[in-house]
């Protein structure tokens, strides 16, 4: 059994793959790493890095979903950890095997997230808290404008002094989730019905729920390159309908979660930005507004494919074929 497994899903992610793995395998302080990346986009991810790093294994798979395709590469680890990595990430200080140290010490401890930089180097806000009511209230009428009451409402955590100690967190970025083999098994990995957002949020409402504690620890740093990207009104709306696609797994059908979304999106389609790009800020609050009000998917998932992945190991030939799981 390998000490780490890193699962990578790149859809089109090429171009970042050369940072993410180069700087993984430098980063791995000594640990038995297993590094397998998911190729489920059209870039030739998978060709390109049986070329460029040999170690690494390789599944290509049908786009289902980014939760979906983290679950083929899970179907595939024998490790003790699981490492959910974006690709386009960069380790920037810290190791692994300090991470694992910490876990090995703490049995309790199910997940961990790390501290994260955008592409310009400023603090990430990768430290969560669930999604409520509450929450979304105070994100429509942007509490987290006001100091004393943004450290109590709104999803993202945005003291900088919790990112430079350990703080637990009710979830954590995506991009960089390291999780314990057994919390993982007993949770049933990601929920495939997610095509794309909120999965990671889903993940650890169902640790946290399993009795597993879920920590931010700042012993590893990382450069997470999404920050940058401005988000299309289309993937905004994918990420309003993720949000609503949790509230109803997971609150009272009676929750006015989903009003509250609503008044949020409303407001930010209408309300003149006082940073500027209204008119794109305007059509991805409109197109999201519509994903809520119509719970219209912007993405429809494919049936899955049989076989669903053809596995291609580090010495290049093919090994098996799996389904991705799913844990409803």
């Amino acid at each position: 059994m390998h000490d780490v497994c890193a699962v990578i899903v790149s859809h089109n992610g090429k171009e970042w793959l050369d940072a993410a793995l180069g700087s993984l395998y430098g980063s791995a302080g000594g640990l038995d790493l297993d590094v397998v990346v998911v190729d489920n986009g059209s870039d030739g991810s998978a060709a390109y890095v049986e070329e460029r790093f040999p170690a690494a294994r390789t599944i290509t798979c049908a786009n289902r979903g980014f939760g979906a395709a983290n679950n083929v590469g899970v179907a595939t680890a024998d490790a003790r950890y699981v490492l959910f990595l974006n690709p386009d990430t960069e380790f920037l200080s810290g190791s692994l095997a300090d991470l694992t140290a910490v876990l090995d010490r703490r049995p309790s401890v199910g997940l961990v997230g790390v501290r994260q930089l955008g592409g310009r180097g400023q603090l990430a806000s990768s430290i969560r808290r669930f999604p409520s009511t509450a929450n979304m209230l105070a994100e429509a009428l942007a509490v987290e404008r006001v100091p004393m009451l943004r450290r109590h409402f709104g999803e993202r955590v945005l003291d900088p002094a919790a990112y430079g100690r350990e703080t637990p967190c009710d979830w954590t970025s995506g991009s960089f989730m390291l999780v314990r083999r057994e919390a993982l098994q007993g949770c049933g990995g990601f929920d495939e019905r997610f095509f794309l957002f909120s999965e990671e949020t889903d993940l650890c409402w169902r640790l946290r729920r399993a009795g597993w504690g879920i920590v931010h620890l700042p012993l590893v740093t990382i450069r997470h390159f999404e920050s940058e990207r401005s988000a299309s009104p289309r993937m905004e709306a994918q990420s309003a309908f993720a949000r609503l696609q949790f509230a109803r797994k997971h609150f009272s059908r009676f929750s006015p979660y989903r009003w509250a979304m609503a008044l949020r999106y409303a407001l930010r389609a209408g309300v003149p930005s006082l940073r500027g790009g209204d008119r794109r800020r305007r059509e991805a609050g409109r197109a999201a507004l519509v994903a809520v009000l119509d719970e219209a998917p912007p993405f429809t998932v494919p049936a899955p494919p049989v076989p669903q992945a053809t596995i291609v190991s580090a010495a290049g030939t093919a090994r098996s074929s799996i389904r991705s799981r799913s844990p409803m």
